[in-house]
Formats: structure tokens, C-alpha cells, sequence
């Protein structure tokens, strides 16, 4: 979770986002107030969940000391409650700047990139927490994943390892552990994380079925996955992400209706998960229902801006209707976010064709064959080892 800093050391703070029944502070006047008063204000305020009021306090307390860093790293934990990543950032590097021996303001800006999926970004905080901290589990947990989800495999074998004895029943952090060990050679751990997890899904644990399941989709071994998602999803119907990968091994064996009615069924369990609505784009896609295809990628692009696939969706949809700027803008926006990927040149350079730009088309569509046969070795490796970020496996904490 993110942690709540006081004015002298870090401590975690109950995770909150809404209102409370506790007794709210009526509001200081910065000029005045005792900022150290302020700041208890501000925090007895994040504690509860009053967000609004925390604000209003902790940047009282700014405007009466401007080099106060907990309350910086304190609004950091405001905006990251309420999903505001870039503010949440600037806040906790300047936070950082002034308390740079805090760890639990580096684990925060970890988290912030973390829950954008920015791996890459993520690791060298987390990695200074560590460093800092060896016996910080979580810090390590969200580093080994990091490393993972970078297909760093022998950084994230290592750097699992150290959390056997308190996660050797989890089956997300066995299956993890096994995977990365696997793909950096390292038989012994491999095999002892396998026997573990089959030790463990014998015993009934939940998510197992779900990762076998997950397992065999990547294999395209869809029948067997379907039966493994399926076991999941009569035990735990209400299981995060079992109605997701039902979605895609339905949409894999083209029966559309039956992935369109997984996907709205995990969405109904996770409804911020940006990735339903994005699957739920291609399937209306593929059953030509254009009206809901647009409407499920502009609830994807609502919840993570930066789904290459949902605007590009839009602009095959806008393509389709011959709404040519509208298509070219979204496939503008497709090509910023990835400039490596080939369906979005290819059907840039069809709608600069479609424009009467047939110099722009052409430089699209070479780009697109020159990138598909620069990556087709890595797009087989990526798919024989499955190791694209999985919604199941981030442990988001609240």
C-alpha cells in the first residue's frame, strides 16, 4: 500500500478514497496555523480517506514551510488514491529531494510507475529500497516482478528466491518463480517452485487453475485451457481475471458471443481494468458491431490512456466507416504510444493512401513490412515464453 509519511518517519496509512464518518477538521487558515498542527490534520484526514481535506492540509502546511517533505510526500499518497500518477510523482520527488533517506517515499514513487505498468521506471526505486532494506519483502515482492515483467529472468529469480518462506503458498508467486527460473537455467529452483505449486493447487488454493489455465492458453492449447478456467471458475466465480482469460480462450476459438459475455462478467469483478473493455472492442469488432466496439475502446482508453490496441481499434472502426481524420488521428495516437508496431503502419499508411498521400503511405507501409521481419524472431520468443505483464499476476496494493 502506499505509505503515509509523518513528520519524522515513515509509517503505512490505511488505504481510503471516499468519505468517512469521522468528524471533519474545519478548514485552517495556512497564514496562522501551527503547521505541525496542519499536518496532524492532514494526516488524521488520509487516514480516514477524507482526500479533499488531507489536500487542504498538507498544502497549508507547504505554503507555511515550503521545505517540508513529508507534507509532499504526503499529497504524493493523495494523488496516487486517487490515480493522479503525474501529480503524484512530482510531488514524491520533490518529497524525495528533501527526505532522501526515507525509503518509504522511494517504495511510493516505485508504486506510482508500478501501477502504470511502468516496470522499467519502477526498478530503480525499488531497487535503492532494497538495497537500503534487504529484508523489506514488499519492496522485493515489487522488484521481482519488475525484473520479471523487464524478462530480466535471473534478476527476478534472485531476487524472488529470499521470499519463500512467507509466500511458498501463494500460487501467483510460485508460478512467477518457476517461470523466471526456468528462463534464466536455473533447474534446481525451477523444479522445487513447480513441485511446490502442484503441491499447493492440490490442496485447493485459489488461482491455481488459473494459472495452469493461463499456462495453456500461451500454448494454444485451448481445449485443455478452457477446461483448467473453467474448474477456476465453477470453484471461485468471483475470482479477479478467471472470466478474462475465459474471454480469451473463447475469443481465440472465434465463438465471440461466449468471450463477449466472459469479458462483461470480469468486468463486473474488476470494472478498473482497462483490458476487459479493450478485449471487449476486438470482440464487438469481429461481430461487426461497430457502435459498441467504439464505445468499449473509449471505456478502455478512459481507465490507461496510453491501450496502443484501443486506438487502433478506433481507428479500424472510423477506416471501416470511410471516417478518414477521425481514423487518422487515433492511428497518430497508436503510433506515438508504440512506434514499433506494425498493424499500426500498416493501416496508417492504407488510410494516407485512402487520403491521396501516397508518399506518406508508401514510407508507412515499407516501415511496416521493415519492422515485421526486424521482430518476427522476438514476436515467436514472446509468445513461446509468455511473458507479457498478466493483470493476475500485478498484486496491486491498495
Amino acid at each position: 500500500m502506499a505509505m503515509a509519511i509523518p513528520p519524522r518517519q515513515a509509517t503505512s496509512a490505511p488505504a481510503g478514497n471516499g468519505r468517512s464518518g469521522a468528524p471533519t477538521a474545519p478548514p485552517a487558515d495556512p497564514r496562522t496555523a501551527d503547521p505541525a498542527k496542519l499536518f496532524q490534520q492532514g494526516q488524521d484526514a488520509l487516514a480516514h480517506g477524507r482526500l479533499d481535506e488531507a489536500e487542504r492540509d498538507f498544502r497549508g502546511v507547504l505554503q507555511a514551510d515550503p521545505q517540508a517533505g513529508g507534507a509532499y510526500a504526503n499529497l504524493g499518497v493523495v494523488y496516487m488514491r486517487r490515480k493522479q500518477w503525474n501529480k503524484a510523482l512530482e510531488s514524491l520527488q520533490k518529497a524525495e529531494h528533501l527526505m532522501p533517506q526515507v525509503a518509504g517515499i522511494r517504495l511510493n514513487i516505485g508504486l506510482a510507475y508500478y501501477r502504470q505498468n511502468e516496470f522499467l521506471k519502477a526498478i530503480p526505486p525499488f531497487e535503492s529500497v532494497v538495497r537500503d532494506q534487504p529484508d523489506a519483502s514488499e519492496a522485493r515482492h515489487l522488484l521481482g516482478q519488475c525484473y520479471f515483467f523487464a524478462e530480466r529472468w535471473a534478476d527476478a529469480a534472485k531476487t524472488l528466491e529470499p521470499l519463500w518462506p512467507e509466500r511458498s503458498e501463494e500460487p501467483s508467486y510460485l508460478y512467477m518463480l518457476s517461470k523466471a527460473a526456468h528462463l534464466a537455467g536455473q533447474k534446481d529452483l525451477d523444479e522445487r517452485a513447480w513441485a511446490q505449486l502442484m503441491k499447493v493447487g492440490e490442496a485447493g488454493a485459489p488461482e491455481f487453475h488459473l494459472l495452469m489455465g493461463k499456462d495453456l492458453l500461451q500454448l494454444q492449447q485451448y481445449d485443455m485451457a478452457l477446461s483448467e478456467l473453467q474448474t477456476e471458475a465453477r470453484a471461485n466465480p468471483q475470482l479477479p481475471y478467471v472470466h478474462f482469460y475465459l474471454g480469451q480462450t473463447y475469443l481465440k476459438k472465434q465463438d465471440f458471443p461466449q468471450a463477449r459475455d466472459e469479458f462483461l462478467k470480469d468486468a463486473a469483478i474488476e470494472p478498473d481494468l482497462a483490458l476487459d473493455y479493450d478485449e471487449l472492442g476486438d470482440v464487438y469488432w469481429l461481430m461487426q458491431d461497430d457502435r459498441s466496439a467504439e464505445k468499449s475502446y473509449r471505456e478502455a482508453l478512459h481507465r490507461d490512456p496510453r491501450l496502443v490496441n484501443s486506438h487502433l481499434g478506433l481507428a479500424k472502426i472510423y477506416q471501416r466507416q470511410e471516417k478518414y481524420a477521425a481514423a487518422l488521428v487515433e492511428i497518430e495516437a497508436a503510433g506515438k504510444l508504440d512506434p514499433e508496431r506494425t498493424d499500426v503502419h500498416y493501416v496508417h499508411g492504407q488510410l494516407l493512401l485512402h487520403m491521396g498521400r501516397k508518399a506518406e503511405a508508401k514510407k508507412e507501409l515499407e516501415a511496416a513490412v521493415r519492422i515485421d521481419n526486424e521482430h518476427r524472431s522476438a514476436r515467436e520468443r514472446q509468445m513461446d515464453t509468455g511473458t507479457e505483464p498478466s493483470p493476475e499476476l500485478l498484486q496491486h496494493p491498495q
